[in-house]
């Protein structure tokens, strides 16, 4: 017995001189100790956590090669591969894990609007809850610092740069025709609806070399991967009627949107200065469909079809018996994408988009008929080689078939347009140096068929993290744009059109409120001029243009402050002249204000289940030029004022009555004037004033979605 005793003590001794330490010490990499920090080896049971001073020290009983992992919230995970005998005495350094929530984002330039983003600056119920928007999402961004005011066309017009500078793409691929047609002082709208749209990034510049083909901005719409139920949505609206609905079967979903518009009946409650011969009409339908695979990447086909027409006569100083302006436009986009995740972590995007617009127009006498065909393709890959290292490259096809005939009164007819082939490819890496400090370089790469043209665009962008809630941004890239169609179906002998974006940001965010403050300048280069009043065949082209924009950005927004209400300012300070088109020397562009301002402001009434909103938009004059004075684009529109009003009302869960007032102030704002193209018995060019067609506008609808859930309901769609 007592042999067997000492056998058993002799055992555990050997155990316990068997037994190796493992200790150490755990920082960040200011040398400031880590508290709890957990630590393992890899597979065992083995293991403790650091002290107030960083210490950790603990026993194991394995041999030879272990794996230490040593791991905090907000850090990398730490992993040391090497024999026991050695894992003594260490000082590790924990990194800052570049993907925490509190990490540096980079945001020059950009402003996003989707529940994930890490920073966000307007959410997906914002962008048609606005009072001036009218349902439209392009007219909640119109809100946003860098748009300027041109409440005449309704597109975006970003910091100094015409509309045709800024483009659309969904699901990363190019919208080609992406607004609605419309005549002189009538505002276009966007195509699609934004309910199928769960994120929006608005780039005012300095965006990723992802994207070309625009000198200003670029505007991504991101469409809804998972629908996270069924339902049925209705509306019945003082211009028209819609409907929507959503099924999901499987590992499918299908989603549905259609309305018909008709302002013949507004128009009658509320004439404007137009006389309609035919007032507007229109019907769009829109679906998407999506399929996700046993592997979870993801296929979206996307289609939406678009019917206008309408006719008027305007009044004119020029035409005694008004200007004759008719349009009948078919637009019809398809767009796909797939998405795919494969091994070790490569993702692959790719995606085709096709459209075909048709527009038969009557000008005066004339009649103008064009048809535009464009396809892109696109190919996406990225690579994550680790947390700090990320790389994404592909390349991307554009097709475009443009032709136009003109038939003049004398039966006359000629007939004109283009065919161009660009190719482009693109490279961009994301370089985490530490949770405070991230840069983005890139570069693009494009070859235009049609002008014969290879150009290469750097791109790159920086962001640190000054502290908890603030950081600085820095952006500069080369952007190209071939001439514009207007200019290709006459001429071809161009090369592209450039500007160069420089761009310095400040962002400080906190819960519910954000502030931030972006310089920027634009060099233009090679902008298209020409010698005649109007655009045509005997016109003569150069590519002599050149111009600047400089200008400060101001964005405030603060939620919850005052309960139940949220509201945001947006201030734009405009600096700009070019030399291009007609223009005899470098001046204001007349669309360019110099200072634009704009109030949100929304508000909950839960006892009277409504939200009340309202826009404030304040825009400095506009040049045009008076030939009565001496000069160029010599004088200045009073200031643009303009207040709108909005209302939402619960009737129940899903139900909705909604109220809306543009300038319900009635304000008589002015655009610029047009003048008699000859002078009076006194030598004087008489004016007329460029106004709107209707000071104000009012539309009222009814909502109603019937859902699963019994709960949802179209208050983030208005």
């Amino acid at each position: 017995m007592k042999r067997f005793i000492g056998i058993l003590f002799l055992s555990s001794q050997i155990s316990l001189f068997a037994q190796t330490t493992i200790s150490g010490k755990v920082t960040d990499i200011r040398s400031n100790p880590i508290l709890g920090a957990n630590i393992y080896l890899d597979g065992t049971y083995d293991g403790t956590s650091t002290d107030e001073n960083g210490d950790f020290s603990f026993k194991t009983s394995e041999k030879d090669t272990q794996t230490l992992v040593i791991s905090f919230i907000s850090f990398e995970t730490f992993i040391k591969t090497a024999d026991v005998s050695a894992l003594k005495n260490l000082h590790i350094k924990l990194r800052d894990d570049v993907n925490s929530l509190d990490a540096v984002v980079i945001n020059a330039g950009t402003f996003e609007a989707g529940e994930k983003a890490k920073v966000t600056v307007l959410k997906p119920l914002d962008i048609v809850t606005t009072a001036s928007a009218q349902g439209d999402f392009l007219g909640a961004l119109q809100t946003l610092p860098g748009t300027a005011t041109v409440d005449e066309d309704g597109r975006l017009f970003v910091r100094g740069g015409e509309a045709e500078e800024t483009q659309i793409f969904i699901d990363g691929i190019r919208v080609f025709t992406p607004y609605t047609p419309s005549a002189n002082n009538i505002p276009t709208r966007g195509r699609y609806s934004p309910f199928l749209f769960k994120g929006i990034t608005f780039s005012t510049g300095g965006y990723s070399a992802e994207y070309g083909q625009a000198l200003s901005s670029v505007l991504l719409l991101e469409t809804i991967d998972e629908p996270d139920q069924e339902k049925t949505d209705v509306s019945l609206m003082t211009v028209g009627v819609g409907v929507g609905n959503t099924q999901i079967w499987d590992k499918n979903s299908l989603s549905v949107n259609a309305s018909y518009i008709n302002l013949a009946p507004y128009q009658e409650a509320f004439p404007d200065r137009n006389k309609w011969n035919k007032p507007v009409q229109s019907a769009n339908g829109e679906m998407i469909y999506r399929h996700t695979f046993k592997d979870e990447s993801l296929l979206k086909i996307y289609g939406a079809f678009s019917y206008t027409n309408f006719e008027l006569i305007q009044d004119d100083i020029n035409f005694t018996d008004g200007f004759h302006f008719g349009l009948q436009n078919r637009n019809l986009y398809f767009n796909s994408s797939y998405k795919n995740k494969f091994s070790d972590n490569w993702k692959l995007e790719t995606g085709l988009s096709f459209t075909n617009d048709h527009s038969n127009l009557k000008i005066i006498d004339d009649k103008i008929d064009n048809t535009d065909n464009s396809v892109h393709f696109k190919i996406k890959l990225k690579k994550q080689f680790t947390t700090r290292f990320k790389i994404s490259f592909g390349s991307e096809y554009f097709i475009t078939n443009f032709d136009e005939s003109y038939i003049q009164i004398n039966a006359q007819k000629f007939t004109y347009g283009f065919k161009n082939n660009l190719f482009a490819s693109f490279a961009e890496t994301d370089i985490f140096f530490s949770k405070n400090l991230v840069t983005k370089i890139g570069i693009r790469a494009e070859h235009s068929g049609l002008l014969n043209e290879f150009t290469i665009s750097p791109r790159a962008s920086l962001s640190y993290k000054s502290g908890k809630n603030s950081q600085f941004s820095l952006a500069y890239g080369q952007f190209y744009q071939n001439p514009k169609n207007d200019y290709l179906k006459f001429n071809v002998d161009f090369k592209a059109e450039n500007t160069s974006h420089l761009i310095a940001n400040y962002q400080h965010t906190k819960q519910n409120q954000i502030f931030r403050i972006e310089a920027y300048f634009k060099d233009y280069n090679d902008l298209v001029k020409y010698n005649t009043d109007v655009v045509g065949f005997n016109s003569n082209f150069s590519n002599n243009g050149t111009g600047f924009a400089k200008g400060v950005d101001i964005f405030w927004r603060q939620n919850g402050r005052i309960k139940n209400t949220d509201y945001w300012v947006s201030y734009s300070f405009l600096d700009t002249e070019r030399d291009y088109k007609n223009y005899p020397t470098a001046a204001r562009p007349n669309f360019a204000s110099k200072h634009n301002l704009s109030l949100v402001g929304k508000h909950f009434i839960t006892d009277l289940k409504s939200q009340i909103g309202f826009t404030y938009t304040l825009a400095s004059g506009r040049n045009y030029t008076n030939p009565n004075e001496a000069g160029f684009l010599n004088n200045q529109t009073k200031n643009y004022n303009s207040l709108s009003l909005n209302w939402a009302y619960l009737i129940d869960q899903q139900k909705i009555l909604y109220f809306s007032a543009n300038n319900i102030l009635g304000t008589k704002n002015v655009f610029g004037y047009n003048y008699k193209n000859t002078p009076n018995t006194n030598g004087t060019f008489d004016r007329q004033a460029i106004i709107p067609n209707a000071d104000s506008f009012f539309f009222v609808g009814f909502f109603w979605t019937m859902s699963d859930d019994k709960k949802s309901n179209q208050l983030d769609n208005l």
